[in-house]
């Protein structure tokens, strides 16, 4: 009770009326089955869309189970879903061995012990296709034409009609065979260019060696008006300096042939040669380790690559790059996530091992991005080109250039799913999986195991696992679906094997268009069907509404056409038939569970009564811990009757009066001495809900006309 100490005006809020109940959902849904992709362990997302369903678990392509490709019926149960008016749907991923510690199907691409990429979700669509965009950084090499030449320092020298004069003390050239052309790699020694390499042409175009000419040119007789010095360098890059071993590629704009210039063979088909710098800038060495194709270390002079007759650049090795990560053919494939500017560093924030962590911190990443990169000992630069397809480097297309790509290989489907792997397990540490996953969403009040129809053998006992969830979970319904092909004697043994008012068998399957594209139609499973019409009645009407005679949207036809007089046999036992009618098309014919009960024989009466029992509990929690007494019980009665006021105003109820459509008790005669010593209340609360007219009776005579 308040305090009231000193004089003075005290303001109090106090409540006149009942606390309201409000209506719980019965539109969301969950589906437990295999996908080409996603999370396996750990509470599901929910998707509000098949265009999100797709980002998260793939898409309607076939799975690989057992080695045999087989209709992915969780995604066609989906689309199905969202087609026929589901909003909200929530996925448990359901994958053969996850009650083992560990699975062998995730795909991976590794030069250990450096760098590793593994895809994050097991299945053959980790099958991955990752491609790197460097991110290029400036151009360092720098062309001096100069007619200084110092001694020590190399210079590109490109003269012709040198004349006979030029030649030094030793050389055994003949007069006859002058002027002559060299371009070389030259180095000054006193009033000499020494000829390091190079090529050398007499007056008649034949080869000369330089030891003809005493490896040497006298300086001052070179034709000033044919002759050419340069002097080709690396600058120091911006912010920085050059250092030994700087890790540096080498580009031309064509094919270039500089064996002279190394004693070696030209460079083939490479137009980008890798390898490091000196301290000093003048001598690039060609890394046959990452060159495919030289055989061994070449250390050139870059005064060499005046001889280039192709556009040159040199750049210090990328220090970031951009990462893409492709489904399907590297060339028409979809790219379904990207990294921008990842560092080729070892550690740090932006280092591949950050930016693609195998547990991300954020909710969203840990449901989308495919892949993460556990980074070990060594230069990522260099591991990254051991990854590399060579063919994408070595035959570069002629307009986009060189790509780099990695592909994630190893990754497969499985087996398929047991009914173990469809009850899953419960799991603080590491996440729940199958159904028992889907326990963890308060929410979902609808529940289907589309892909189990497909599987003869583990049918039965699926099913059974979906029934022990909705009656564990209390207010949840199942809904079971035929298997393909069935005869009405063997869906007649298959219904016979259940008795749950939380259970609703529908017969047979759906024909409708292909929405894969690989055929013109496809039969599936019903209940991605009717869960996307229990949603979609449940808005339109209300779940006091039995979802029967509604349209079934994209249904071409079903896959058995049942007549009434088969259906005269099926209904009475709870087989919910789904027929077509001429000029009404293709309708659900059946709304009943599969309860023995006539009580609950009705699906919409099951199902309001979960609404109306998960309501009341959900809007009566404040009367937890308060004082049991009259007072009490007067407001828990005027709580429920207010509420069922508003369901019988509504017409969700039967009677013409509130006293006949519903009755709240909740007083000394519900409850005992000893229920309330012992802290219980009990409240009665009876009904009159609507059954379907599942019989409309037109009785009709004749009558004679009055006088």
């Amino acid at each position: 009770m308040p305090e009231y100490l000193a004089p003075g005006v005290y303001v109090e809020e106090v409540s006149y009326r009942a606390k309201s109940i409000e209506g719980v959902g019965t539109s969301v849904a969950g589906i437990a089955g295999p996908t080409r992709t996603g999370p396996l362990r750990g509470t599901p997302e929910v998707v509000t869309s098949f265009a999100e369903f797709q980002r998260l678990y793939g898409d309607l392509s076939n799975l690989s189970l057992d080695g045999t490709s087989q209709l992915n019926h969780t995604a066609l149960a989906a689309k199905a879903f969202f087609d026929n008016g589901g909003k909200q749907l929530y996925v448990a991923r359901v994958f053969n061995g996850t009650l083992n510690a560990t699975t062998a199907t995730a795909a991976s691409a590794t030069t250990n012990p450096t760098v590793k990429f593994d895809a994050r979700f097991a299945g053959a669509a980790g099958n991955l296709i990752l491609e790197v965009h460097w991110r290029t950084g400036e151009d360092l090499l720098q062309k001096i034409d100069t007619n200084i030449t110092t001694a020590g320092t190399r210079y590109y020298l490109n003269a012709s009609d040198i004349p006979k004069e030029a030649k030094v003390t030793g050389a055994t050239l003949g007069n006859g065979k002058f002027p002559i052309s060299v371009e070389a790699v030259v180095e000054r020694s006193g009033d000499n260019l020494n000829i390091i390499n190079g090529k050398i042409t007499d007056k008649n175009g034949a080869n000369v060696a330089a030891a003809n000419l005493g490896n040497a040119l006298v300086a001052d007789q070179l034709p000033a008006a044919s002759s050419k010095i340069q002097r080709i360098t690396v600058k120091a890059p911006v912010g920085g300096s050059l250092a030994d071993g700087d890790a540096a590629q080498l580009s031309f704009s064509a094919v270039t042939d500089l064996s002279d210039f190394h004693g070696g063979a030209h460079w083939g088909t490479l137009t980008t040669l890798r390898g490091t710098l000196n301290a000093a800038g003048d001598t690039f060495t060609v890394s046959a380790a990452l060159n495919d194709g030289v055989g061994a270390d070449i250390a050139m002079s870059l005064a060499a690559l005046g001889a280039a007759s192709a556009s040159t650049s040199i750049k210090l090795q990328p220090q970031s790059f951009d990462l893409d990560v492709i489904r399907g053919d590297k060339d028409k494939g979809v790219v379904i996530h990207s990294q921008a500017n990842i560092s080729t560093a070892g550690s740090g924030d932006s280092s591949l091992a950050s930016r693609l962590p195998a547990s991300p911190q954020k909710r969203l990443d840990q449901l989308t991005q495919p892949v993460s990169a556990n980074l070990g000992a060594g230069s990522v630069y260099d591991a990254l080109y051991a990854m590399f397809e060579p063919d994408a480097i070595n035959d570069p297309d002629p307009i986009s250039g060189p790509r780099y790509l990695i592909t994630l290989a190893g990754g497969g489907d499985g087996s398929v799913p047991i009914p173990a792997d469809y009850a899953g397990v419960t799991d603080e540490v590491n996440g729940s999986t199958g159904l028992a996953a889907l326990a963890e969403v308060e929410d979902i009040s609808i529940v289907a195991t589309p892909a189990a129809a497909a599987d003869i053998t583990n049918h039965q006992a699926i099913v059974l696992e979906m029934q022990r969830h909705c009656r564990k979970m209390r207010y949840r319904v199942g809904i079971v679906d035929s298997r393909k092909d069935m005869s009405i004697s063997e869906i007649q043994n298959f219904r016979s094997q259940f008795s749950d008012d939380r259970l609703a068998l529908y017969y047979p399957w759906v024909v409708s268009a292909d929405p894969r594209g690989v055929t013109q139609t496809i039969a599936l499973p019903p209940s991605g069907f009717m869960a996307g019409i229990y949603a979609r009645t449940d808005v339109e009407r209300g779940v006091h509404k039995s979802p029967a005679n509604v349209a079934v949207f994209g249904a071409l036809r079903f896959n058995q056409n049942i007549n009434k007089f088969q259906q005269e046999l099926l209904n009475p036992r709870g087989i919910n038939c789904l027929r077509s009618f001429p000029g009404r098309g293709h309708r659900v014919w059946g709304g009943r569970t599969l309860s023995d009960d006539p009580e609950w024989k009705y699906l919409n009466v099951r199902r309001y009564f979960l609404f109306l029992e998960r309501s009341i509990e959900k809007g009566t929690q404040w009367a937890v811990f308060e004082p049991n007494g009259e007072a009490l019980w007067a407001n828990i009665r005027t709580t429920v009757e207010d509420f069922l006021f508003n369901e019988w105003k509504t017409g969700h109820l039967l009677g013409g009066d509130p006293k006949s459509a519903y009755f709240v008790r909740c007083d000394r005669s519900t409850m005992t001495q000893n229920d309330i010593d012992n802290g219980r209340l009990v409240c009665e609360v009876g009904v009159a809900p609507l059954r379907p007219a599942e019989f409309v009776i037109f009785r009709i005579g004749q009558k004679t006309a009055d006088a």
